[in-house]
């Protein structure tokens, strides 16, 4: 059965194709700046060991046209994997925020589309682009189902004493004003592939997903119990641009008192803050050469960043009522290692002893960064959203 992931972003298509059962990709791809100038696709064609990369550059003005150019690009003869579009049997949608629509993945109807529509003023950035992604798809993937899966269908175990705020009954009943939590195909996927690691399938993880965006999830035997982020994207950690935590007085205070607009407000928490708020720079990369070039700012910053996890981390570990796991994972998770040596010193107490050695190694795939005899065990556990997802629509349509 061949799957096609899509994960619609607001100015970019990633995908991958899979023939299931089998979980190694035909090909992927990322079509970036689309609607800017220099837009891009590359194309990797996997065969064997062998790896094809193909770069296609020219102005994509839309997404439609992005995924007409990649669906040109699956069928193309030298460097395609597939005869037809028709071939695809389903398409895998990533859809950020499901509500409390959907705990689980589901076949996209008239009434799926519409409940996402709906949907739309709680994930601006990102229900709009996924919406885009299934309607196009439809149009050129004319043979295949269209499958959604929720980024917060993974939270909707959190019991209501975790995902309601202290706020009157009727804004909850009547408007859904809840925590809801992001990144839950992320932190699906590396909680299972922790368990599957420790052998333990009770176990209780803390899984920590850090990129631009940044989130982590309390996970007691393979069902999220609590997460970081909320009603929308902005809460919990610090991020890229995200502001994370804050006091809502400060928020009055800008308008009330500062002249803000509540869409200036929007924008500030949402895109001029985080790390690049406080360091001016919102890759983690280039924070990190700051540091090294010996800007306070910088240093500050990246300070603030790990001591904002380190609490989450005490307060998941209250919840859980004790720790198998902590699982590092994305772009920042996977590969800074200042990062992660900040998060982890000081945590004995917790049963967390640290391998500053093994942090810092070369390595791939699933690895331990703890010393042997430690408790509670330190994992860098590569996610793989696309894999999470074929996965799920793949146990979707064999039921």
């Amino acid at each position: 059965m061949y799957i096609f992931v899509i994960n619609s972003g607001s100015s970019s298509i990633k995908y991958q194709l899979f023939k299931m059962p089998s979980e190694k990709p035909l090909c992927s791809g990322l079509a970036e700046r689309i609607g800017l100038d220099h837009s891009i696709i590359t194309h990797k064609v996997y065969k064997g060991d062998a790896t094809t990369i193909t770069k296609q550059e020219g102005f994509i003005p839309d997404h439609e046209a992005g995924l007409y150019a990649v669906a040109k690009l699956l069928t193309d003869p030298e460097v395609g994997v597939i005869s037809n579009p028709d071939d695809i049997e389903a398409v895998g949608h990533r859809v950020v925020h499901g509500g409390e629509s959907f705990a689980a993945t589901t076949i996209i109807d008239a009434a799926v589309k519409a409940k996402i529509k709906e949907l739309f003023p709680l994930a601006p950035l990102h229900n709009p682009a996924n919406y885009l992604g299934i309607e196009v798809a439809e149009k050129i993937f004319t043979n295949a189902k269209q499958v959604a899966v929720f980024d917060t269908a993974f939270h909707q175990s959190m019991p209501p004493k975790a995902y309601r705020y202290a706020i009157p009954e009727a804004l909850y009943q009547q408007h859904g004003i809840r925590a809801y939590g992001f990144h839950g195909t992320s932190h699906r996927y590396v909680s299972k592939q922790a368990m599957a690691y420790l052998q333990n399938s009770k176990a209780k993880i803390i899984t920590i997903h850090l990129g631009n965006g940044c989130s982590m999830a309390a996970v007691d035997a393979g069902k999220s119990v609590d997460t970081s982020m909320g009603f929308g994207p902005v809460s919990g950690l610090v991020m890229g641009t995200r502001a994370g935590d804050i006091d809502a007085s400060v928020i009055f205070h800008l308008m009330d008192q500062l002249g803000y607009e509540p869409q200036a407000v929007n924008n500030l928490l949402n895109k001029q803050s985080g790390m690049q708020g406080l360091a001016g720079f919102s890759d983690m990369r280039e924070v990190r050469a700051a540091v090294q070039a010996g800007n306070a700012q910088a240093e500050l910053a990246s300070e603030l960043y790990a001591y904002r996890i380190k609490k989450y981390i005490g307060a998941y570990a209250a919840v859980l009522n004790g720790i198998d796991a902590i699982v590092f994972t994305a772009g920042v998770g996977e590969n800074d290692a200042d990062t992660r040596q900040r998060i982890c010193s000081h945590l004995e107490f917790l049963g967390i002893h640290f391998d500053a050695a093994a942090n810092r190694a070369e390595g791939s795939g699933i690895r331990s960064i703890s010393i042997a005899e430690s408790p509670v065990q330190v994992l860098i556990v590569p996610t793989n959203e696309e894999l999470e997802i074929v996965q799920q629509c793949y146990g979707l349509l064999q039921a």
